[in-house]
């Protein structure tokens, strides 16, 4: 993967880039509906809608030069064309605003309108939408003009992208001609397509096709939204290259993409969001992000790795056609949790076991490295003493969203609040409290119930959350202080044999929770296992930099200056598995089943293949196989 100084050695290069963009140019319209009861029209009697605004932005190929732009692209030159409607004026006023060269742009008065995507919305909810456009024909003048164009601009471009959106526009079968024959007179320049319909039509141009496009193009028509498993997908990438002799990049929405060169594979991972997401212009922003990293000579790989960053930027922007700066590209690579053996996490039946046990190897060829060092995840991975902290924290959301309305507000009002806590918590298992936390804070502002006054910030309902986990928590160490439960009542199997054994081998021992550290001592203490930490348990910590369980697993790394196969990590959640192979370590998943305490959750089994994990055990009643890979040392 591309690291962060390569990561801003390329973006800072992008000034120097000279990007050309011919395609469909439409213009999305989002009209924001007043609710509430309609008014009749006094002429027809029927029902009318009141739009509370207009907001207009760049769609098709137009998404494309903005999103050039905003990566700060120093050349963008634009080809298509528009009418001299109020739409066309509008869209190319906005073109000039962002100072892209537009004297590729013509203008067509007969049998064009401008193509523009209106999308009602009541509320957060898209209504029917409005397309004008969409029966638009180019004519043999603006055939000619615009292929003169392009042939006296592109010895000035390092990259022309190719934008097809609409079945009906600028694409006729002389334009296509043409660009065809630009692609092979101009080798030393690179040509990207992304066509939604007519891919088959262009040859010797870069590809970039979704998943069911591609399935499309290779005879297996399916829908947008059908999963296309990952071996179908590396197959329609080889068979879209023997057309086209160029690489193809196919993008799988949440699960990333897949790059075929002519020789190698690249499988680029997904990345997790917890956020809402509005997919759309996410692959606009992966096609200019990829043009852009090429147009300065970066590799295919590495374009593909930044267009994934910059889509996972634009899906977060709701209710607009978004784009993506080099600054949040950064920024996400910095906080991007990246999804890996999306498959095999999916499908239990693929997994691979050693002989006669319940080890399962993601990994093979570990290194031989012996361990030195060796992270703990603690609640879930140890200990069990806060199992069932999903009902606690529901409990803690249901009422803090609905405030002085929990008891009286309406059936149906309840149900859709505790659906919508319980959908969030299924699935942000495994993520850090705070961060949970901020998304409660903003589902209480969302949902309008509480006045905005009295919203707390993630630190305010983490404490209220807190407080209730340890009613819990302290009345189970009450039975264990009486005798009525044991150790083994709170732990997971094995658990304890296990930090025993490591430590008789050397073995320096760091325990990491997101809970904060005074808890995780204590409840430690009271397990009788704190002694074989040495002093190196780490939590949360009020007011410190250690805000999050991700900067806790960094602080244990950066100040102990853990790093490579020396390393391993044991937890069941994805943030310390994930921090463990940034830096080179071995990441062992513990799907524990925390009820029973032995056994495999299959839940959690999934979410730590996709954090990386290189073997998953559901516990350490096999410790005996487990302290017999190479990787950890032996006794004296």
């Amino acid at each position: 993967m591309v690291d962060k100084n390569e990561l801003t050695r390329i973006l800072s290069s992008l000034d120097r880039a000279r990007i050309g963009v011919i395609g469909d140019f439409t213009l999305d319209a989002y009209w924001p509906l007043a609710g509430g009861k309609l008014e009749l029209s006094i002429e027809t009697g029927k029902p009318t809608h009141a739009v509370l605004g207009q907001i207009y932005s760049l769609g098709g190929a137009g998404n494309v030069v903005k999103n050039l732009v905003d990566l700060k692209v120093g050349y963008v030159s634009a080809f298509g064309v528009i009418s001299s409607d109020i739409f066309g004026r509008e869209m190319f006023r906005q073109l000039e605003e962002l100072r892209v060269d537009v004297g590729g742009m013509i203008t067509q008065e007969k049998d064009w309108d401008t193509p523009v995507y209106a999308k009602p919305y009541l509320g957060s909810e898209e209504q029917e939408r409005i397309d004008f456009g969409r029966f638009n024909s180019i004519d043999s003048s603006s055939e000619i003009e615009l292929i003169r164009l392009l042939r006296d601009s592109s010895s000035l471009l390092d990259v022309l992208i190719v934008n097809q959106q609409l079945p009906h526009g600028i694409y006729s079968e002389n334009v296509v001609k043409a660009l065809n024959d630009l692609a092979v007179q101009n080798t030393s320049k690179t040509v990207l397509l992304d066509s939604r319909t007519k891919t088959e039509e262009f040859t010797n141009m870069i590809c970039k096709v979704n998943a069911a496009e591609a399935s499309r193009i290779c005879g297996e028509p399916r829908e947008l939204t059908e999963l296309v498993p990952l071996d179908r997908v590396k197959e329609y990438a080889l068979q879209i290259f023997r057309r086209t002799h160029k690489p193809v990049y196919i993008t799988r929405s949440g699960r990333g993409l897949v790059l075929y060169d002519g020789i190698r594979y690249s499988e680029i991972p997904g990345i997790q969001i917890l956020k809402k997401i509005d997919p759309v212009g996410a692959g606009d922003t992966t096609v200019s992000a990829i043009a852009a990293v090429l147009a300065v000579g970066g590799d295919y790989a590495s374009a593909g790795e930044i267009g994934n960053l910059a889509a996972a930027v634009t899906v977060q922007k709701l209710q607009q056609t978004g784009t993506t700066s080099p600054e949040e590209v950064i920024q996400i690579w910095d906080e991007a949790d990246y999804i890996f053996n999306a498959e095999l996490a999916d499908d239990i039946r693929a997994a691979k076991y050693i002989d006669g046990s319940e080890v399962e190897v993601i990994t093979r060829g570990l290194p031989h490295e012996k361990i030195a060092h060796a992270i703990f995840d603690h609640d879930g991975t140890i200990s069990t003493l806060r199992q069932g902290w999903e009902s606690v924290m529901e409990s803690v959301m249901v009422k803090a969203i609905l405030g002085d309305r929990f008891d009286s507000a309406e059936e149906e009002t309840y149900n859709l609040v505790i659906t919508r806590v319980r959908e969030y918590i299924n699935q942000s298992t495994g993520i850090e409290t705070i961060r949970q936390m901020q998304a409660l804070a903003e589902m209480v502002r969302e949902s309008g119930f509480v006045p905005p006054e009295y919203v707390l910030d993630a630190e305010g309902y983490k404490e209220i959350y807190n407080r209730a986990l340890m009613k819990e928590v302290d009345a189970r160490i009450k039975k264990l202080g009486t005798g009525e439960l044991e150790v083994a009542d709170f732990s997971i199997k094995g658990a304890l044999p296990f930090l025993h054994e490591l430590k008789v081998r050397g073995v320096k021992l760091y325990l990491a929770s997101g809970t904060d550290e005074s808890d995780v001592v204590r409840e430690a203490e009271q397990l009788g296992y704190a002694e074989l930490f040495g002093g190196r348990i780490y939590g949360y910590s009020k007011g410190s930099s250690l805000n999050t369980k991700r900067r806790v697993i960094r602080e244990i790394i950066d100040r102990n200056r853990l790093h490579g196969a020396g390393l391993v990590c044991f937890g069941d959640g994805p943030v310390e598995l994930r921090e463990t192979k940034r830096v080179g370590g071995i990441a062992v998943g513990v799907a524990s089943d925390e009820v029973r305490r032995f056994g495999l959750n299959p839940l959690k089994r999934s979410r730590l293949l996709k954090s990386g994990a290189d073997v998953i055990i559901p516990d350490f009643s096999q410790r005996d196989i487990l302290l017999h890979f190479d990787f950890l040392p032996s006794v004296d």
